[in-house]
């Protein structure tokens, strides 16, 4: 088939166990590391990217000694063009088979047998194979970027970015994408946010899934300053408008003195004793505390907690049956309640005192206003997205207890519905992903055990409900999440911990290390894993007014795609 490439060399050799080896035929100085190439052979294209290129001699003397000095201009060049090579090193990953040539007795008997369902229909596979030497290897196009990555114009599909070499539009097939919990990650100060934020605005505009931002630093809802070149940001509110509904932590709260479409109170009857273990690291809880708080919601139940805050430390004293006067514990107060129920008194007021933290927080009343955890529910069901700012409450306490007991509340919903669904033919629920920052934090190794997030990047998947991590040092991530992570989105990391953590289950890792430490901050990201057929470090979008447009309903054209990266006027 005559498809239009740029051809740069042919393959010398390599395997299935290594990488491929291609000799070049234009200057090393024309390819990228990360490059999309194609290996052409007979009835078969090959996919790849290039992860390393180097020079080399057919004999050392050639490259120690400068001919261009000893010998004439013409002589120098064909010695050079004879003795002197660069070469590629090319991770293989795809295979396709194209058939003869278009318009040949060859390529209609090929296209025969498929129709008259003789022969498969061709489609992607893994390499399985090696094309023989000398086949030719070429820069992809627009086309083959297409047929991997998928077509621009296809409604599931987003444009990420786009090649480094050549600018063609690389897609992420966003119903892929929500079928697994996926992960952003960047170290700090990369564009880690803008590039979480592309991703929000994309799949809000799929709409094919429920999304709930779990907004710590009160970055995605409303409009905002870049703090790098002090320019507008537009918040996912603004595009979206009445998908988006804004919902602020505690009565009364703002955001950024934006009024908020609602606010979240948190019900003490809400609260369990395993959202209180969930914050043992951060309140510094002892090993005494289960079976304090077990001992609570067996005497108080759901109102456990309530009645704890409201306990004293008051002491009366009284007359002993000798009239002499001694100190005791009084009615309500911690002492009193832990010497009638068997509890050790110090542990106990020791524990009242950690959870003070908690007591004092103006978000956790007896009798909320209205049931806004339900509220939350109820929006994200009917296929609104929402986004949870904490406003002042900050502190990784807050996070910690009001993220993990809403995301319990809401795994108990899409349980209970998709079971509904299942076993009496209810409505299907609507998928929810759920965008989780500062994950490490919460999906550490001694975290993930506690929390609810653990079980859902595991199981909750045949629930309808994923995660999107967003973190900076996915080395602290629990290595059992990150295993089950789908579509990988990273922009550049230094730490070598934090490449390995990201690469980690994944084919070729070795080879794209290097790629993941030399992406240019800010400007450049590597997709991996489910969502993209293979991996391939790209120029990401801009988060700006003509991506902007598009979301509100334009359609951008190619030339502002280009102008967007700085090519063309």
């Amino acid at each position: 088939m005559n498809i239009q490439r740029t051809q740069i060399g042919y393959l010398v050799g390599g395997g299935l166990k290594e990488n491929f080896r291609v000799r070049l035929t234009v200057s090393p100085q024309e390819m990228q590391e990360g490059a999309f190439v194609v290996i052409q052979s007979g009835l078969w294209n090959y996919y790849g990217i290039v992860t390393d290129i180097n020079l080399g001699a057919t004999d050392p003397r050639f490259a120690d000694e400068q001919t261009e000095v000893r010998f004439p201009a013409h002589i120098a060049k064909a010695l050079h063009g004879q003795t002197l090579y660069a070469n590629l090193e090319v991770l293989p990953n795809l295979m396709l088979e194209v058939g003869p040539e278009l318009g040949t007795p060859e390529y209609k008997d090929w296209q025969g047998k498929i129709d008259a369902g003789l022969k498969d229909a061709p489609r992607i596979l893994p390499v399985k194979n090696i094309p023989p030497h000398h086949a030719v290897v070429s820069l992809a196009n627009e086309g083959d970027i297409a047929e991997i990555f998928g077509d621009p114009n296809k409604e599931s599909n987003f444009v990420i970015g786009y090649t480094r070499e050549q600018n063609h539009p690389v897609c992420i097939d966003l119903d892929k994408f929500v079928q697994r919990s996926s992960g952003v990650f960047g170290a700090t100060g990369t564009g880690k946010s803008f590039l979480t934020r592309l991703v929000l605005a994309g799949l809000m505009k799929h709409n094919q899934a429920a999304v709930l931002v779990l907004d710590m630093h009160n970055e995605y809802g409303f409009d905002d300053v870049a703090s790098d070149t002090k320019k507008a940001v537009k918040g996912l509110k603004t595009l979206f408008k009445s998908g988006v509904r804004c919902v602020g932590l505690g009565a009364g709260s703002t955001i950024r003195g934006n009024q908020v479409d609602f606010n979240l109170e948190i019900s003490t009857g809400d609260i369990s004793t395993s959202d209180i273990e969930t914050l043992s690291r951060e309140l510094n809880l002892r090993e005494t505390t289960p079976t304090i708080l077990n001992a609570l919601y067996g005497t108080f139940k759901d109102k456990w907690f309530a009645a704890f805050r409201s306990m004293s430390r008051e002491t009366v004293m009284i007359e002993d049956e000798r009239g002499k006067t001694k100190e005791v514990p009084a009615e309500g107060s911690v002492a009193k309640w832990a010497m009638e129920n068997g509890v050790n008194v110090m542990a106990a007021e020791a524990l009242h005192d950690k959870l003070r933290r908690l007591f004092s927080q103006p978000y956790i009343v007896d009798n909320p206003a209205a049931d806004s955890v339900a509220q939350i529910i109820q929006s994200l069901e009917a296929g609104k997205h929402v986004v949870l700012s904490f406003g002042e409450h900050e502190s990784d306490l807050d996070y910690l207890l009001v993220s993990n007991l809403l995301t319990r509340k809401i795994r108990a919903a899409w349980e209970k519905k998709t079971n509904e669904f299942r076993t009496h033919g209810k409505a299907e629920p609507k998928p929810l992903i759920i965008v989780v920052e500062e994950a490490h934090k919460l999906l550490n190794r001694e975290m993930a055990a506690q929390t609810t997030f653990a079980t859902i990047a595991r199981e909750l998947r045949k629930y309808y409900v994923t995660l999107l991590i967003v973190d900076q040092r996915p080395s602290q991530i629990y290595d059992e999440v990150m295993s089950q992570l789908g579509t990988r989105i990273s922009g550049w990391l230094g730490d070598d911990l934090d490449i390995q953590a990201v690469l980690s289950g994944l084919s070729g890792r070795d080879s794209l290390r290097g790629m993941l430490a030399r992406l240019q901050p800010k400007e450049e990201v590597l997709l991996l894993g489910w969502g993209v057929p293979m991996p391939l470090p790209v120029r990401s979008r801009r988060y700006d007014e003509a991506f902007w447009k598009e979301m509100s309903g334009g359609k951008k054209s190619r030339e502002e795609n280009l102008k967007e990266l700085g090519f063309g006027g």
